[in-house]
């Protein structure tokens, strides 16, 4: 179960800590800020807290103590901080950067966000000296993190990638900013994987201590199941700063379905290297469930919601997992209604739409809805390979329950992914699946016909394609009076013609399903004693079964 976290979680300032603007700060705001680059949420919102109890007007303390509130998800937390610091005068470009991150984070008018972020930018570039018409670095960092938070439908990343490159240009030894410029680079797709991982090998070259860059080159390679350049980056992570908690996060999702040994080695590092929070109590109970300890795994996520994570939305993607491998579909559907009814839908990951599908399709009043969250899940996925997996096994799902339409579209969504002419296994499932809906709707004849003439055209020495256009006609011609079959049947009999031996049987079969049509149905003799011929000629010697058989018909 990959975790899919809030990019703010990813991005604070270096463990070096060229503090940015820190230098007339107390010491308990650097503190605070090396624990936000840790992600240990908890401890640093205690460090800034306090920081921000002792100087509660001062901009860079409230800024960072906002920060920490975001970090913890409490948005609304952030806003309250900032918007008081306006209302008590603290009218300061820092507060100004603040209060439009928590507006992109609200998904606000991005324009009015821009605004704020340009007039801070404006009041804090130098009028004179050696640096006259240069930016502040820091906050610069501060619009491109803002930019960098969230996932890709909030803020604008190519804002905050320009406005990080600019303050790489402006100071060349910081770190952050070719590190941020990642980030947002991210944001913008795979597409730009590349132009990340430069920012990001920028970064370490800048400072060969940031873990956190190179974690988040192991992470891209990761999604492109480059597993070589994974271990080479999440190793330089290790190395640089073994400290860093998500390194091993990483490596645990990463082992949790392919070895639980593994992944628990990676587990209990991240766990020692976090805070003790709902987190890493939800992580604990997800490996007790990949083990096969799943009343463990029960017992875990019960202490969690009776304890102080009640209001951690993930306890019941946890008793979801657990009762559906018990066996007990009805607690699991129950405990994933719950999830998705509380969980924001940005926090919602890309395994869990796809577990909701897998689920829910076994539910007939649910079907639909298990199709909406395929795409979803499609949608969060960002591995190619994981999403064509998860069309496949949801064509596999929705075949089990006969909605064979969806089925064929999700096939076909597969093979599109995969960039290459369709296989002869993928043109089988497809006119099976086709010829199957034809079977619950006549309807869907016409589709079904094309994707056999497709599977034919690909594949014209391979006898399914022919044998399953024959059996979609004959199912849409259910009283045999359209005849449907017939162009199908002489097409087969083509085929077969090609090996007599093997086909012949088949061959006098199908004229004699012919010779019954033109007899019976079409009311053509001339036609039905043509079959008939074919018959004989198929079997000439006198006295066998199917030489009777035809000159008695």
């Amino acid at each position: 179960m990959l975790k899919n976290a809030t990019m703010k979680k990813l991005m604070f300032a270096t463990v070096a800590m060229v503090l940015l603007g820190f230098a007339a700060t107390a010491q308990s705001v650097e503190d605070g800020v090396k624990l936000l680059y840790y992600r240990k949420g908890q401890s640093a919102k205690a460090v800034l807290q306090k920081a921000y109890d002792g100087k509660p007007k001062d901009p860079i303390t409230i800024y960072w103590f906002g920060q920490a509130l975001l970090l913890n998800d409490d948005v609304a937390g952030a806003k309250s901080v900032y918007q008081k610091a306006l209302q008590e005068g603290i009218n300061d470009p820092w507060i100004w950067v603040g209060t439009a991150h928590v507006e992109l984070l609200e998904k606000g008018d991005i324009n009015a966000a821009k605004q704020k972020f340009e007039q801070a930018i404006t009041a804090t570039t130098a009028t004179k000296g050696k640096n006259k018409g240069m930016e502040d670095v820091n906050i610069l960092l501060a619009v491109a993190r803002a930019n960098a938070d969230g996932d890709s439908k909030i803020g604008d990343p190519q804002y905050g990638a320009d406005k990080a490159i600019r303050a790489a240009q402006v100071d060349p030894t910081n770190a952050e900013a070719p590190y941020l410029a990642g980030v947002n680079y991210l944001k913008m797709g795979s597409e730009y994987g590349g132009k990340a991982v430069e920012q990001f090998t920028e970064a370490t070259t800048r400072n060969a201590q940031r873990a956190d860059a190179y974690y988040r080159i192991g992470r891209v390679y990761q999604s492109q199941d480059n597993k070589e350049s994974m271990d080479r980056y999440y190793s330089k992570a290790i190395e640089a700063d073994a400290a860093y908690a998500p390194t091993y996060l990483a490596y645990f999702t990463y082992y949790e379905n392919k070895d639980v040994n593994v992944a628990k080695e990676y587990l209990d590092k991240y766990v020692a290297n976090s805070d003790q929070d709902c987190a890493t109590e939800y992580y604990v109970a997800n490996y007790l469930f990949r083990a096969g300890k799943y009343q463990e795994s029960l017992q875990k996520a019960q202490q969690m919601e009776a304890g102080a994570c009640k209001t951690y939305n993930r306890v019941q993607i946890l008793y979801a997992y657990n009762y559906q491998r018990l066996g007990d579909s009805i607690k699991a559907k129950d405990a994933l209604d719950k999830f998705f009814t509380s969980e924001a839908p940005e926090k919602v990951q890309a395994a869990d739409y796809g577990f909701a599908a897998d689920l829910y399709i076994k539910f007939p009043a649910e079907q639909e809805k298990a199709i909406v969250y395929v795409e979803k899940a499609a949608e969060l996925e960002t591995n190619p390979k994981n999403k064509i997996i998860l069309y496949n096994e949801a064509a596999a799902d929705l075949a089990k329950v006969g909605k064979f339409d969806q089925q064929i579209l999700f096939l076909q969504k597969a093979i599109a992914l995969k960039g290459t002419a369709p296989t002869e296994s993928d043109f089988y499932k497809m006119a099976k699946a086709a010829s199957d809906a034809v079977t619950k709707d006549v309807n869907y004849f016409a589709k079904a016909d094309s994707i056999c003439a497709a599977y034919i055209a690909a594949f014209p020495d391979k006898p399914q394609g022919y044998t399953f256009r024959v059996l979609s006609a004959k199912k849409a011609d259910v009283d045999s009076t359209k005849g449907l079959f017939v162009a199908p049947i002489l097409e087969q009999n083509n085929f077969y013609a090609k090996d007599l031996e093997k086909y012949r049987k088949s061959m006098f079969v199908n004229y004699y399903t012919l010779l019954v049509y033109y007899n019976d149905k079409a009311k053509d003799i001339a036609k039905a004693v043509e079959m008939t011929d074919k018959m004989l000629e198929l079997y000439p010697a006198a006295g066998t079964e199917e030489n009777s058989f035809a000159t008695n018909t």
